[in-house]
C-alpha cells in the first residue's frame, strides 16, 4: 500500500451511535474478506488480587453459550461458512475479532452481539474453561521466560495494577465463581467508550445499519468504568529478583522500566532508541553483541510498546546459566553507550529506513488495516497518523535519541528479573 492510498480522515467513514458506540469503517475493494474488530472500554485493572484473572475468564467465557444459542451451535454457525469470532481481555480495554465474506458479516456482528450482551456463563463451560487456565498457569510456572517477565512484572510495579498478572494465579481462578463472573459482565460490558472498526468491500450505510440492529439498543445503566491508568515510579536503584527453576538448563532474562505513554511528545525519540538498541535487524545493538559477537544469548531484545498506560520498556535474553552475569553487564554496557555516545548518522538512518519501510507490509491485509485503525482511534494517534508517519521518524535526529535514552532508559535504577537455575 503506498502512503498516498494509506487510511486517513477522508477514507475513514465514522458514525457515533446514540449509545457511545463509534462506527469506523474502511473500504477496501481488493478483498471480499471483511475484517470486524471491536474494542470496549473494560478490563481487569483494578481487580482484587483474590480474583485476579477474573476479566479474562470472563471474556472467555462469552462464546461459551448464550440466550439463542448453545456453544455448540455458535461454532457450528460459525464453521457453516468459514467465519471466525474470538474474544479477548486486557488491562483497561477488551474486546472481539471476526473474519466472514460479504455476505456473513450480519451473521458475524449476530454472534458479537448476543455473546456480549447475553451470555449465559454455563457451569459445565465455566470448570472447562477453569482447567484450561489452570493448565496454562502450570504451564507458565515450568517456563523461565515466563516467569522471569511474570515477576518482573511484580517487582517494577509493586503498588501498580500492572504488577498483578492479567491472567491470574492458581489461587484466584481457583475460587472465580459463576457469580463472579455475571456481575463482572453485567457492571464492566457496556457500549459507552465501545469501538468497531469494520474493513473490507463493504457499503457504509450497509454496515451502519446491520451494526445499529445488533449493538443500537444496547445500554447498561450498571457499567462501571475501569479505572485510569495510573503513573508508576522508576525505581530508586537497581532491583533484581531470582526466581529459582533448578531443573532448567536455561536461564531468562528480563529488565527494564515504565516506559512513556503512547501520547507523551517523546514516544517516537524513545520509539527510535528502541529500535536501535534491540530491534532493527538480528536484534539491533543487543543481538549483535549479546548473541552475535560474544554468544551469550540464544535471543537478546528490546521491547517497547503502544499504551495509553506506563507499560515496560523491557530486554529480554535467554542465556545459559554460568552466562547470566556477563549477559547483564552487557546489556547494561549498551544501554550506557546508547546514553553517552551519540548514534552515527548513519545508524540512525537505517532504522528509521526500517520502521517507514515496515509500515506498507503491516498495512497489506484487512486485519493489519483494522488493527492500526483502532489504534489511531484508542490511542489517540489521529487519522492523519499514518499521512504523518514516515516525516515524524525521519525529524527525528541522534541528538534526539540520545535525550531519549537518557531520559526513559538506566543501568542503574532499574528491575532485572532472571529466572532458571540457581547462581553458582
Amino acid at each position: 500500500m503506498s502512503q498516498g492510498s494509506y487510511p486517513n480522515a477522508q477514507s475513514i467513514q465514522q458514525h457515533q451511535f446514540e449509545n457511545g458506540i463509534k462506527l469506523l469503517m474502511y473500504r477496501n475493494p481488493a478483498s471480499d474478506l471483511v475484517v470486524v474488530r471491536g474494542s470496549m472500554a473494560a478490563g481487569g485493572i483494578g481487580e482484587p488480587r483474590e480474583k485476579a484473572g477474573l476479566a479474562d475468564f470472563a471474556m472467555q467465557m462469552l462464546m461459551r453459550g448464550t440466550q439463542a444459542r448453545p456453544f455448540e451451535q455458535i461454532y457450528d454457525d460459525l464453521e457453516s461458512v468459514g467465519a471466525s469470532l474470538g474474544f479477548s481481555g486486557g488491562y483497561r480495554r477488551s474486546g472481539f475479532g471476526a473474519e466472514a465474506l460479504i455476505e456473513d458479516l450480519d451473521l458475524v456482528l449476530d454472534l458479537a452481539a448476543e455473546s456480549i450482551l447475553r451470555p449465559t456463563f454455563p457451569a459445565d463451560h465455566i470448570e472447562k474453561v477453569r482447567a484450561e487456565n489452570m493448565t496454562g498457569l502450570q504451564m507458565r510456572a515450568n517456563d523461565t521466560r515466563s516467569m522471569a517477565n511474570l515477576r518482573f512484572r511484580e517487582m517494577l510495579y509493586p503498588d501498580h495494577p500492572y504488577g498483578q498478572s492479567a491472567d491470574g494465579y492458581p489461587d484466584s481462578i481457583s475460587q472465580i465463581t459463576q457469580d463472579d463472573l455475571i456481575a463482572y459482565h453485567r457492571t464492566a460490558l457496556a457500549p459507552d467508550g465501545m469501538v468497531i472498526v469494520v474493513v473490507g468491500n463493504i457499503d457504509f450505510a450497509a454496515v451502519q445499519a446491520q451494526v445499529a440492529a445488533h449493538f443500537g439498543a444496547w445500554r447498561n445503566p450498571d457499567y462501571v468504568a475501569p479505572i485510569a491508568y495510573p503513573d508508576a515510579a522508576r525505581p530508586a536503584e537497581t532491583v533484581r529478583v531470582h526466581v529459582d527453576m533448578p531443573e532448567k538448563t536455561q536461564s531468562d532474562i528480563v529488565l527494564g522500566l515504565p516506559g512513556p505513554r503512547r501520547n507523551d511528545p517523546h514516544f517516537m525519540d524513545v520509539r527510535l532508541a528502541n529500535t536501535i538498541l534491540g530491534v532493527f535487524g538480528m536484534m539491533g545493538r543487543l543481538g549483535q553483541n549479546v548473541r552475535v559477537k560474544q554468544g551469550l544469548a540464544y535471543y537478546a531484545n528490546s521491547r517497547l510498546s503502544s499504551s495509553m498506560g506506563p507499560y515496560p520498556w523491557q530486554v529480554n535474553t535467554g542465556v545459559s546459566p554460568d552466562k547470566v552475569e556477563q549477559a547483564i553487564n552487557s546489556i547494561l554496557d549498551e544501554i550506557k553507550r546508547i546514553q553517552n555516545v551519540p548514534v552515527p548518522a548513519s545508524e540512525l538512518a537505517d532504522s528509521q529506513a526500517y520502521m517507514t519501510g515496515s509500515l506498507p507490509l503491516s498495512l497489506e491485509t484487512n486485519g493489519g488495516l483494522a488493527s492500526v485503525i483502532m489504534s489511531m482511534e484508542t490511542l489517540q494517534l489521529g487519522f492523519d497518523y499514518l499521512d504523518k508517519y514516515a516525516d515524524n521518524v525521519n525529524a527525528v535526529t541522534p541528538a534526539q535519541v540520545q535525550k531519549a535514552a537518557q531520559t526513559y532508559f538506566s543501568a542503574e535504577e532499574i528491575v532485572i528479573a532472571v529466572a532458571g537455575p540457581p547462581p553458582a
